[in-house]
């Protein structure tokens, strides 16, 4: 059904610029038969052509846009079908080999912490269409609470290290004065949790990402995160922000992702009075993600 109103839509858009294209002939070959030398026809011929004109401009404007929303909403379909098809079927894979062959206990041991991270992976790529989903126009009251965010900061770290099997020195973290701010755990965990995975995912093969908890006029509390990596171009900047975007490149192909991370993190920030936003001086220079919260007073 979703594929069918897609289609119905892009159909909409084709039909009103062939039936715009069509009066635009019809009005020309009337002109030409009536009498183009008559002044008040002539002025409202030109008048009525310009704003044919206008019309099949901005419906192909509104076409292409309907396009490239359609090839992200199946980008997406496709990244979270591999996302959660992927451990499923290392689960399985590692379930028979467990019940068909003689192992000795480490090995078996081996196997169940590699099933448990796939299970926390796809636990995590279903909770984060979940949440997608929670963000939208019916979107649930905040659960607000008073939160130390060096502490959120600290257990997203934790959880990244452990995931992504990173050393401490390649996950750093410089904090600065303890702030608290009034928000909803699990929201602001979730904002946090997902920049320190976007650094992490597109810093390459070496990660080197900083964290960094800074106040701003005793007013906000910003969180930077900073990584040497793939870096992106100035166009693309607020692009990677929007829901299912993921910016184009030889990384992007490789990396795993819904293209739902960022755009959590932008909503969670406007539903909590704060902003988000991406710092870089382009591809291969790193980025620098920044969530900017207000501090209670």
């Amino acid at each position: 059904m979703v594929v069918a109103g897609r289609r119905k839509s892009i159909a909409v858009f084709i039909t009103l610029g062939a039936c715009l294209i069509l009066v635009c002939i019809l009005l020309y070959v009337g002109w030409v038969l009536l009498d183009w030398r008559n002044g008040m026809l002539l002025f409202l011929g030109l008048l009525l052509l310009t704003l044919i004109i206008s019309g099949v401009v901005i419906n192909t404007i509104f076409l292409v846009r309907e396009i490239r929303r359609n090839e992200q909403k199946d980008a997406f379909i496709n990244a979270v079908t591999h996302e959660l098809k992927t451990p499923v079927a290392s689960i399985r894979l590692y379930l028979e080999t467990l019940l068909t062959r003689p192992l000795d206990e480490a090995k078996r041991n081996e196997f169940y912490r590699t099933m448990l991270e796939d299970n926390d992976r796809l636990l995590a790529t279903i909770e984060q269409v979940l949440r997608t989903g929670r963000l939208g126009p019916s979107r649930p009251k905040l659960n607000l609470s008073r939160i130390d965010l060096s502490a959120v900061v600290e257990t997203c770290l934790a959880r990244a290290r452990t995931v992504y099997h990173i050393p401490p020195e390649s996950l750093k973290y410089q904090p600065g004065q303890p702030v608290t701010i009034l928000g909803d755990p699990d929201e602001v965990h979730a904002a946090v949790s997902n920049l320190i995975d976007n650094a992490v995912k597109y810093s390459g093969r070496e990660v080197k990402v900083t964290v960094e908890t800074a106040s701003v006029d005793g007013k906000y509390v910003t969180v930077r995160v900073k990584d040497e990596g793939a870096g992106i171009a100035k166009t693309e900047l607020k692009q990677i922000f929007k829901r299912f975007y993921r910016a184009p490149g030889p990384l992007a192909t490789r990396v795993k992702g819904t293209g739902l991370g960022l755009f959590i993190v932008r909503s969670v920030a406007k539903r909590h009075g704060g902003r988000a936003w991406a710092e870089s001086e382009g591809p291969g220079r790193g980025s620098t993600f920044v969530l900017q919260l207000p501090i209670v007073q």
